[in-house]
């Protein structure tokens, strides 16, 4: 079925692209791209940014996509209007991940406003946290966020945040045993200028303490990364879902993105941890095996120092042209 749409939405929908590669990525692969046509947009998957050696299945990479289709949820909310969206629409195009559809003008709520705004206040903190507890009550909120994108956040008790973070630090371990890693991590780290991959700013140090295993983005490089203290009990948080197919690793990304959103809106710093997600063995561990849950992501969260965010890729990048054909 068509919609039909006003001349300011056609306007709206790029600048909402725009906003939805803000979105977090592994290593900032920004591994989507977007077409709009009238009042839709698809989301793709873009297989020429799948990091192959740690992502072998592509689950992280539907894991970005999923967080870019929830900030573009977001973005056009924030505009003004109401939007479906549909998850692998079309069999015979795998890597069209989602179809989104503007559908009627609606006024924007003061919680949509604020997450909204958080979006371009997001980003990864890779950098000691003070050690200050965070409140239940921000916590509840993270775990709502996560909930209304169907997925569960857990937080780790003293005992199960330390076997989060041995598996973390065995997994890292692991990964930098892997056959082209380093040839990997060199892709998307440098201190050339570029639009995506990690830049020096964005490293931080490493962990002198050696409980927070922050993941070494100067393996590939010349460039020295001296050491700080951590916080030595830092609050750990396991995403998970209810299954492990396709369709729940974009759930889980857009889970991800409303939880890390709703930390940013709370002024609270984030780190994903994927290093123990990136193992299956490993990732299997994270989650009681009765509980029919499987992980998806492990995130850090406390107080941070404000940090800079990393590069992205312009429109021009990531937006494909309209196939009218296709309307």
């Amino acid at each position: 079925m068509s919609t039909t749409i006003t001349p300011l939405v056609r306007e709206v929908l790029p600048e909402c692209v725009r906003t939805a590669t803000g979105a977090p990525s592994l290593h900032n692969s920004q591994p989507w791209k977007f077409r709009i046509e009238g009042a839709r947009v698809d989301v793709y998957a873009d297989p020429s940014r799948r990091l192959h050696v740690l992502d072998p299945q592509g689950r992280e990479q539907l894991v970005s996509v999923g967080a870019a289709l929830f900030t573009l949820r977001l973005a056009v909310r924030r505009s003004g209007y109401r939007s479906d969206y549909t998850l692998f629409p079309d069999t015979d195009e795998p890597d069209l991940v989602a179809r989104l559809t503007v559908t009627r003008p609606s006024p924007v709520s003061p919680a949509a406003e604020a997450l909204a705004a958080a979006v371009a206040h997001r980003h990864t903190n890779r950098w000691p946290f003070a050690q200050i507890p965070v409140p239940r009550e921000a916590l509840d909120r993270l775990r709502d966020a996560a909930r209304r994108e169907g997925a569960v956040l857990a937080l780790a008790n003293p005992a199960g945040r330390d076997v989060v973070l041995r598996l973390a630090r065995v997994a890292d371990e692991r990964l930098r045993q892997r056959p082209g890693y380093c040839e990997e991590l060199a892709r998307w780290t440098g201190d050339r200028v570029r639009n995506d991959g990690v830049p020096p700013e964005a490293i931080g140090p490493w962990d002198a303490l050696e409980s927070v295993p922050v993941r070494d983005f100067t393996e590939a490089s010349a460039q020295r990364r001296n050491g700080e203290a951590f916080e030595p009990y830092p609050t750990i948080l396991v995403l998970a879902t209810e299954g492990d197919r396709k369709v729940d690793w974009v759930r889980a990304g857009q889970a991800l993105q409303r939880t890390l959103l709703t930390a940013t809106w709370q002024d609270l710093a984030t780190t994903p941890i994927s290093q123990p997600v990136e193992l299956p063995a490993v990732r299997r561990l994270l989650i009681e095996p009765g509980s029919g849950l499987a992980a998806q992501m492990v995130l850090r969260v406390g107080y941070g120092r404000a940090v800079e965010g990393s590069p992205r890729r312009p429109l021009s990048e990531v937006l494909l042209k309209s196939d009218h054909r296709r309307s």
